[in-house]
């Protein structure tokens, strides 16, 4: 039997290259029809990529670290014999099967990037190739862990995840598994040895130790930056390189929306906050439709877009990512507030898809989430504005000539001033920042769909 090479997908958004991260496998292991092969990266998210054949791995290219070019080989996998082939559960699929077409990609999700060795992209179409000779071995156990995050959280912690029982029904490894195990774990108990790319200081950066010349301390460590970690600076270098940006803020009586909120909870889950104020950005740029356009790539014109993609700034293991809503615009309040929490709540769990990181026209951050009151946010390059939400805390305010304990937030509208000027800017915070102290009051004069939506 000859064996099927299976080389990298397309993960998605045109991605060219992804770094090897980890193998989950090795030369004369067992594999089944869709169990995830490898750990790898690409400049949106750490993804699971599972094997399309069944049968022994006679051969891995690549060792972890390495740039791993779209098209190349990546496992090659020595088929199971004719005889067996009617128990596999599904027909290989061909490696030009991107995830456009149907190839599954299991799992999205973090793997811990501290004290990572420094490591050199191969620039060639294929990288090396590793074989050894095939061994017998069991079938392995397959752990059902939905997510990276879990696998990383174990090594981290040096715990074996087959020797943990999930909590869950379905069987599945969960984060909170893997947590109860690590805090229940008696003191001094030898646990399995993580790699030394999940945690352990390595060589190439203890061999840099010496003498900062410029501060005069003593280096303990280089670390390399992680692609996700080295693609947010590219992108913000960019953005404030080309964007010459100006900011404009507010202070918002927000109490009106706030106690509207509160007794919405009383008859359930009240939206949050936030799809309240996306909401109400969402009509301002109605009005406004070049925030939410793009510079053309001469620099000498705008694009504008009809409806918008929003994207929303989440705080997670990997970093700060910034899933998108698409065509936010058409969503009533509710709609919106789902689709946050969904989308929210696949990020911090590692699930998102690079497709679903990737196009907004319009970004909000919520810094107010972390504990901060105002900030001013580096423009989501290629876009041309950001709006930043801050805490929202009782201060004292003047209310009709008296002080009073009122819910009191900042608002701050960062725009690229090539597209317009702050006579527009402060005209589109000014809006948002009415429909936040007068919600009721905004929905009874907004005409059409909106105002029966929302």
């Amino acid at each position: 039997m000859t064996a099927k090479v299976f080389t990298l997908p397309d993960l998605g958004e045109g991605l060219t290259d992804a770094e090897l991260v980890r193998w989950l496998v090795a030369v004369g292991d067992t594999v089944t029809t869709d169990q995830p092969i490898a750990e790898v990266e690409t400049a949106k998210s750490v993804v699971e990529v599972p094997s399309p054949y069944a049968g022994t791995v006679a051969a891995l290219h690549g060792g972890e670290g390495d740039t791993i070019l779209v098209g190349a080989p990546l496992i090659e996998v020595q088929e199971v014999a004719v005889e067996q082939a009617a128990a596999r559960p599904a027909e290989p699929r061909s490696a030009e099967q991107g995830s456009g077409s149907g190839q599954v990609l299991v799992g999205y999700g973090t793997t811990s990037h501290a004290g990572r060795r420094n490591r050199v992209a191969r620039s060639g179409a294929a990288t090396a190739t590793t074989t050894a000779s095939p061994r017998p071995t069991a079938p392995p156990r397959v752990v059902p862990v939905v997510s990276p995050v879990v696998r990383a959280l174990a090594r981290s912690h040096g715990i074996d995840l087959a020797t943990l029982r999930p909590t869950r029904p379905d069987g599945v490894l969960t984060r909170r598994d893997v947590e109860a195990a690590f805090a229940t774990a008696p003191v001094g108990l030898p646990r399995a040895s993580a790699p030394a790319s999940a945690g352990a200081r390595p060589a190439a950066a203890a061999a840099d130790a010496g003498t900062d010349p410029r501060t005069g301390l003593t280096i303990d460590a280089t670390t390399p930056f992680s692609r996700l970690r080295r693609t947010v600076a590219e992108t913000m270098s960019r953005s404030r390189a080309e964007i010459p940006e100006a900011t404009v803020w507010v202070d918002v009586d927000a109490t009106e929306l706030w106690e509207g909120r509160r007794r919405l909870a009383r008859d359930g889950r009240a939206p949050s906050f936030l799809s309240f104020v996306s909401r109400f950005a969402l009509a301002a740029l109605a009005r406004h439709p070049e925030l939410g356009g793009r510079v053309t790539p001469d620099g000498h014109g705008l694009v504008t877009f009809e409806g918008v993609n929003l994207g929303f700034a989440a705080n997670t293991d990997r970093g700060l990512l910034v899933p998108v809503v698409r065509r936010a615009d058409r969503l009533s309040v509710r709609e919106l507030d789902a689709e946050l929490d969904r989308l929210a709540t696949a990020a911090r769990e590692g699930t998102l898809p690079p497709v679903e990181l990737a196009g907004s026209t319009f970004t909000i951050n919520n810094y107010g989430s972390l504990g901060v009151d105002g900030s001013a946010a580096i423009i989501n390059h290629p876009e041309v504005a950001i709006l930043g939400l801050g805490r929202a805390i009782e201060r004292p305010w003047v209310v009709d000539g008296a002080i009073a304990p009122r819910r009191i937030l900042q608002l701050s509208l960062v725009f690229d001033h090539r597209v317009t000027d702050g006579g527009v800017a402060a005209g589109f915070l000014r809006e948002v920042a009415d429909a936040i102290e007068s919600p009721l009051g905004v929905l009874a004069d907004t005409p059409g769909p909106l105002a029966a939506r929302a």
